[in-house]
């Protein structure tokens, strides 16, 4: 098909369309397709409930939905890892757009803030009636952000603010300047992960909130309603979307106040459930606190409960946990915690009580006690036996078909250097020293063979 014969089937469809409007639907075009900057803005104040503004960069219509009581102990969440000064002042921010780019072709056409003035927490909402009014949007949005402020988002990082970046250096304008930036998601994914099928808003606000939207616009409905509304539509379907956005960020200001109430105070904390308790844990020892991650992981061992029948456990060693952390994961990461703290002797104690405990963890845990007592400890012989005990783990292990084709080799290897320092000692050499290759005149088994025998056939 040419060109022009495609032209001519396209302008033929379209007339076709037109004809089939409804008178109704024909009058509202022709009201508003040839309507001024500030009837449109009007339009859309009067449907949202907000009021229009109109300055030299263009218009824009202002939303200030009602306050709500949101009280918030700004030190005590400071405490946590990964939060901002307590003396920060937080503005948490969302953004609704015509798509999900954040190339030149996606506009932020409402950005909602919120933040709290004493225990109340207060929010604004910025609408563009029109791309053309995108200047006075910026404009009120540069002149809402304090520069001393910090941004809460959520996947902020990825979307919202690389998308705003983008719009305000299209408009030839630097981005509002601010303190910093807290996104929420890597926050949720680290916490919350094992227990929460994904880490959208939604279900943040489902599982952990208890918050339940009626009648909420889906986020697939949104970018289609504002371009029908810019291209002459009704203003009225933008009403649930504002309505939408001012939720998203009220739910920002709870998930800050969550995490203060229930992980930050002390008396609270012990009751959170254990998954989240060595995930925070975790997050504490990425910032070297390491007094603070052992005081989770004492807080979670306590707290620790079966998982329901039926359910999945985070297995040792797994990367990804699934509905509930295990006990003996709890003391491992108790048990490095420990070595962190540079206690060697209590961390190769709770090694050995985990191995004690057996399950397919315990050659693992043997290992590690056989590091800490050559490496921390000197004590060579004690990291023999350890060894040996790893190998006899192992071997259960196998038998009961739960291979680790890596460990093995890996313990025959400890044990044939570890033998080879107790016989240097045992010569009085120093290690880098070859010892005698003859055996003794007397024939007698030497001291260090000896301890190598009994270390590997275990107590009697």
């Amino acid at each position: 098909m040419s060109d022009t014969a495609l032209l001519q089937r396209r302008l033929a469809a379209l007339r076709a369309s037109r004809a089939t409007l409804p008178a109704a639907r024909h009058e509202e075009v022709a009201s508003t397709v040839h309507e001024g900057g500030g009837a449109r803005a009007q339009r859309l104040a009067t449907a949202v409930g907000g009021e229009w503004l109109h300055g030299p960069g263009g218009n824009v219509v202002r939303v200030e939905p009602m306050t709500i009581a949101l009280p918030i102990v700004r030190p005590r969440l400071a405490s946590l890892p990964g939060q901002p000064p307590a003396d920060a002042r937080l503005v948490c921010l969302d953004t609704e757009t015509t798509g999900l780019g954040t190339a030149a072709g996606t506009l932020a056409f409402l950005v909602g803030l919120g933040w709290w003035e004493g225990d109340r927490f207060r929010q604004v909402q910025l609408l563009c009636p029109d791309h053309a009014d995108e200047p006075a949007l910026l404009a009120a949005l540069d002149a809402a952000i304090p520069r001393d402020a910090w941004l809460v988002t959520y996947n902020g990082r990825g979307f919202d603010w690389p998308l705003l970046v983008t719009r305000y250096r299209l408009a030839r304008r630097a981005a509002p300047v601010h303190a910093g930036m807290l996104d929420l998601l890597p926050h949720v994914r680290r916490l919350f992960r094992h227990r929460l099928g994904d880490a959208r808003l939604a279900t943040v606000e489902r599982e952990l909130l208890g918050v339940r939207r009626d009648g909420d616009v889906g986020g697939w409905e949104i970018p289609e309603r504002y371009l029908s509304f810019v291209r002459g539509g009704s203003a009225v379907p933008l009403a649930p979307v504002v309505v939408h956005n001012a939720e998203d960020v009220r739910s920002l200001g709870r998930l800050l106040v969550h995490l203060d109430q229930r992980y930050a105070d002390p008396d609270r904390r012990p009751l959170a459930p254990s998954g989240d308790l060595v995930a925070l844990a975790r997050g504490f020892t990425r910032e070297r606190r390491h007094d603070a991650a052992l005081g989770c992981l004492d807080e979670a061992d306590a707290g620790w409960r079966p998982p329901a029948r039926g359910s999945d456990v985070w297995p040792y060693g797994a990367a990804l946990p699934i509905v509930t952390v295990s006990r003996e994961r709890i003391r491992a990461e108790r048990a490095r915690t420990l070595r962190r703290l540079g206690r060697p002797g209590e961390a190769a104690a709770a090694w050995e009580a985990i191995a004690a405990a057996g399950g397919p963890g315990a050659a693992r845990a043997w290992v590690e006690v056989a590091k800490l007592r050559e490496h921390a400890l000197a004590d060579h012989a004690g990291a023999l036996a350890a060894t040996a005990a790893a190998e006899r783990a192992a071997e259960r292990a196998r038998l009961l078909g739960l291979l680790d084709p890596a460990l093995e080799p890996a313990l025959a290897h400890r044990r044939r250097r570890l033998g080879e320092l107790l016989r240097r000692a045992g010569a009085g050499l120093p290690p880098s020293e070859s010892p005698p290759r003859h055996a003794p005149a007397d024939g007698r088994v030497p001291p260090e063979e000896a301890t190598l025998h009994q270390a590997r056939a275990g107590p009697r």
